[in-house]
């Protein structure tokens, strides 16, 4: 039996940002090993977006939609998408020009793979950035080292397309954090491949950046986390680790509105809190919580 030939579809989600947008899609163009298409998902912008991309980029195939969040336009991207691996690129990211070639050859070598990263290169305000201990990446079964923040790059990730139809796309509901989802869901499951080469390069320091515009991230990872001990599909081991970083989470996050004097947020959280602690004593499953928004 021929086996399939390995092809990517890139999916570009965008939102006001022709000025950075160029630097994706030639990263994406120049790659050693062609991409079968290009998808750009335009998230309702109300720049040159458009033009940029009917003029510049002809090749590209770009959907417009009305203004929804990351989540919806990259959702959008896989389902308009043909190839049996799905790579992500934000648009204010790039590639290196092997970054395709290295990770088809990582899917030959790993035939079971479904979700290959690589390491990456940071830059803020055009400097280069030392990255910190606790942002090294790793492959394996890496869902412990995926709870306390995100541990994988939505801009260095391939995944194979049947991934979606078994865990689902990203959570639309998540304003943020909607990544740091993804990975727990899908490594709850199975282990990751890990390419140790900097083959994506994040540019920050630009006031759209979503981090930067997302006031209070942790109340999404502690969304996130409650709905994953609540769905009953970890492990003991899984349920223990999670409980331990999701009570961290909130006691922090409890201590920040205190300060910032946003009690009815204490209230509610504390409320969380204690739920879980009931939960976690008496081993019953939790329900989800609506609060943690």
């Amino acid at each position: 039996m021929v086996p399939k030939p390995i092809e990517f579809s890139v999916i570009v989600p965008s939102y006001n940002r022709a000025n950075l947008l160029e630097r994706a899609l030639n990263s994406i163009l120049v790659q050693s090993y062609p991409a079968r298409e290009i998808i750009v998902v335009d998230d309702g912008s109300s720049d040159a977006t458009a033009r940029v991309l009917r003029e510049d980029y002809p090749e590209v195939r770009y959907y417009y939609q009305r203004h929804c969040g990351v989540s919806a336009a990259r959702n959008h991207g896989i389902g308009l998408s043909t190839a049996n691996w799905i790579a992500l690129l934000d648009s204010d990211d790039a590639w290196h020009p092997e970054k395709l070639s290295e990770q088809a050859s990582a899917v030959r070598a790993n035939p079971l793979a479904r979700l290959i990263h690589t390491n990456e290169t940071w830059y803020r305000n055009g400097q280069l950035l030392q990255q910190k201990k606790h942002h090294l990446k790793f492959g394996g079964r890496i869902f412990e080292r995926c709870l306390p923040s995100c541990a994988i790059s939505p801009s260095s990730v391939v995944i194979r397309r049947d991934v979606f139809e078994d865990i689902g796309l990203f959570d639309e509901s998540l304003k943020a954090c909607e990544d740091y989802d993804f990975w727990l869901r899908f490594c709850a499951h199975e282990p990751v491949v890990y390419l140790d080469q900097p083959l994506a390069q994040r540019f920050g320091g630009h006031a759209d950046q979503l981090s930067r515009r997302t006031p209070g991230l942790d109340r999404y990872r502690i969304k996130s986390l409650y709905r994953l001990l609540a769905s009953g599909v970890l492990d003991e081991q899984q349920r223990r680790l999670a409980s331990a970083s999701l009570r961290k989470k909130i006691q922090i996050y409890i201590i920040g509105a205190r300060k910032r004097g946003r009690y009815t947020e204490v209230t509610e959280y504390e409320s969380i809190a204690e739920t879980l602690a009931e939960a976690i004593a008496d081993r019953r499953e939790l329900t989800v919580i609506k609060q943690a928004t």
